[in-house]
């Protein structure tokens, strides 16, 4: 209950710090003059949330990053094991991947617009991009982090390469999975608001920024602030069904709160008597015999 409290105490500093610096037009290098306060923000919020455009932009841009998502966590795991695992798919498919990883996704907005019919198809297609290559890349490493002996335990009971890959590589890479998932979500999100912002009729990137375009600034923080709850609900989501997952793995990690456990000092060693010491020499000296 206190680390719950300290956080919520954090929070309302923060929000108290805005509505101060706000409200008293503070100009100190940083123009906070220019902000909305955050009632007006509030006030928009409640607003926004009477009206039917809110949630139906919540559900377009749930639906764009969940389908986005998904489709990327499929394709990144498959796409990491095969490579990690496979030789020949490294030399087909490693030199590919590496030269269009460092793209970013939102760049890929021409080539979405291009390939694809729709704009929602564009959209979903950014996303996915965004999100598999740290997939892609976490559930590598992950792989190529195995310890051989789980293998060769498989083979030596009699187990094939499916029995390889369903209880030792896979359950083993399922913390550099969720790690990548974790990040992934995380940059969908990015993504996916501005290919809503460039090219999307819905959305909630995109009623930030029509917002943006009528100078209508506690709307676009009403944005920001929808943008950053879904994101935080959406990895907490991601990270509450890794633990579930791994549970399994021992829990090494420091707690927060959690007591310490004193080291304990090892006892004095006794001192050796001299009747000892004769007898180690004899059996020292019959050894040698």
């Amino acid at each position: 209950m206190k680390r719950y409290a300290l956080r919520v105490l954090s929070l309302a500093v923060a929000l108290g710090l805005w509505q101060a610096l706000t409200s008293l037009n503070v100009d100190l290098w940083l123009r906070f003059s220019q902000f909305p306060t955050v009632t007006d923000v509030a006030r928009a919020f409640t607003a926004r949330l009477t009206g039917p455009d809110y949630w139906t932009d919540l559900t377009d841009s749930l639906a764009r990053i969940l389908t986005g998502f998904l489709l990327a966590a499929v394709l990144g795991v498959a796409t990491g094991v095969l490579v990690a695992r496979s030789r020949l798919a490294e030399d087909l498919l490693g030199p590919v991947l590496e030269v269009i990883r460092p793209v970013p996704a939102i760049a890929l907005v021409p080539v979405a617009i291009l390939l694809f019919p729709s704009n929602e198809q564009g959209i979903v297609f950014i996303t996915c991009t965004a999100a598999f290559f740290p997939v892609l890349v976490s559930t590598r490493h992950a792989v190529r982090a195995l310890t051989p002996v789980w293998e060769e335990a498989v083979r030596t009971m009699g187990g094939g390469r499916w029995r390889i890959l369903g209880s030792v590589v896979l359950p083993g890479a399922l913390p550099g999975v969720f790690g990548g998932l974790s990040v992934g979500i995380g940059v969908s999100w990015i993504c996916v608001i501005s290919a809503e912002m460039i090219s999307g009729q819905y959305g909630v990137g995109y009623r930030t920024w029509q917002d943006y375009t009528v100078v209508d600034y506690p709307g676009v923080f009403v944005g920001m602030v929808t943008i950053g709850v879904l994101g935080w609900l959406t990895s907490t989501a991601v990270e509450l069904l890794g633990r579930r997952m791994t549970r399994w793995l021992p829990r090494t990690a420091h707690v927060p709160g959690a007591r310490q456990a004193r080291p304990v000092k090892p006892a004095p060693a006794a001192p050796a008597t001299a009747k000892s010491g004769s007898v180690s020499e004899e059996a020292r000296d019959e050894h040698l015999v």
